[in-house]
């Protein structure tokens, strides 16, 4: 087991100066919005099988990590600075940390107006080594540069040529500087979509930080704000999930034998409301969550507020909704998250589930994966 992904580091900006940013990171998006800008995947389905064969996919594992966006811009005195910026939209300022510009041979300018997309991890080694990386997967902004209509290749080729070829030889020059560096960042394993038997066999029981899946993004694809069709997250059966806020309903009723008649047993488990998120602030009840009593002892022990927080479940064998847990047993609450997940996430989800794509399925159409790669790429054959 790998523990749990790490908190984000650093320090969280006031609401004044987070929504000067919102504001400033939606100009450089020329979008009218100031929330999150960042790419959502989509459940992987049957249908999807089909997808590879037809056109250009890179795989990656799926990591469990907590998705930020690093925003790379400059002090009131022209200084660089850094702030990760969580699902919430929330601002992290960063300990001082130099990231330079290819095009100067000092390497001594640095990146601004840059919008770089990733996870934060820690790798854990079986000597006990801990090592936290910023793992990019996507650049949206460079130097000031919309790069949201380029095709995925070409971003992630300005990433590695742009940011990490001269991070790099930066750190090659300056070993010091690795040492103060709040984690190490690196650009992510990209593969050809048909390299599954190898994903399955090699690369995921080899992992150092823990893994719920697969992702597969289209090659061509521009990079899309909100919902994305063409990222597709491929996930086991056991791993497949929806975040629903939690809503504590009544406590079951018993009678103490006083006279006083049947009040509320606060020790007993009160009813369970998973409810989906519709529209702006409307809730609904969707199902109830399956708890045994030794769980909702061990949710009683945490000594924190239920009611309200967004809690990651999935369909037991049982047909039964069941919550994640964490490496204690407790549930796994997404506090990252503002809202549970839209009612049209929730069906692709479960239709996902009810499609039942396995690692089986996928390894079986990797051949069909690769010789549609082929014909459409014969300089490679």
């Amino acid at each position: 087991m790998h523990g749990p992904p790490p908190t984000i580091p650093g320090l969280l900006a006031d609401g004044g100066l987070a929504g000067d940013f919102r504001h400033e990171v939606a100009e450089l998006l020329q979008r009218k919005h100031t929330g999150f800008p960042g790419a959502q995947p989509v459940s992987f389905e049957r249908a999807h099988l089909q997808t590879l064969c037809q056109e250009d996919y890179f795989l990656c594992e799926k990591t469990d990590g907590i998705r930020c966006l690093l925003y790379c811009t400059v002090g009131d005195d022209q200084e660089e600075i850094h702030y990760l910026i969580d699902r919430k939209n929330n601002y992290y300022y960063q300990d001082p940390f130099h990231l330079p510009h290819q095009a100067d041979p000092t390497l001594m300018k640095f990146h601004k107006e840059t919008l770089l997309d990733g996870e934060l991890v820690t790798d854990r080694y079986k000597d006990g080594t801990e090592v936290k990386r910023f793992l990019i997967f996507d650049c949206i902004i460079l130097d000031g540069e919309l790069l949201s209509k380029k095709p995925f290749d070409k971003r992630i080729g300005r990433v590695q040529a742009y940011v990490i070829k001269p991070l790099n030889q930066y750190l090659r020059n300056n070993p010091e500087a690795k040492k103060s560096r709040p984690y190490e960042m690196v650009l992510k394993d990209m593969d050809k979509p048909y390299a599954l038997d190898e994903m399955f066999s090699k690369k995921l029981p080899n992992l150092p930080h823990g893994n719920d899946g697969l992702v597969f993004t289209c090659k061509n694809g521009p990079y899309q704000f909100g919902t994305d069709d063409q990222i597709l997250k491929w996930k086991p059966a056991n791993e497949n999930s929806v975040d629903f806020k939690l809503q504590l309903g009544a406590f079951p009723m018993w009678d103490p034998g006083d006279g006083a008649g049947p009040v509320e047993d606060y020790d007993a488990v009160p009813e369970l409301n998973l409810c989906i998120h519709h529209s702006n602030g409307d809730y609904r009840k969707f199902a109830d969550l399956f708890v045994t009593d030794d769980e909702w002892e061990a949710m009683k022990g945490m000594n924190q507020q239920l009611d309200g927080r967004i809690i990651e479940c999935y369909v037991a064998d049982s047909g039964h909704w069941r919550f994640k847990k964490e490496p204690d047993g407790t549930p796994r609450f997404r506090d990252d998250k503002n809202d549970a997940n839209h009612v049209s996430v929730m069906r692709k989800v479960i239709k996902s589930i009810e499609d039942g794509v396995t690692e089986q399925d996928l390894r079986e159409h990797s051949l069909m994966i690769r010789e549609g790669w082929k014909k459409r790429h014969p300089e490679e054959t």
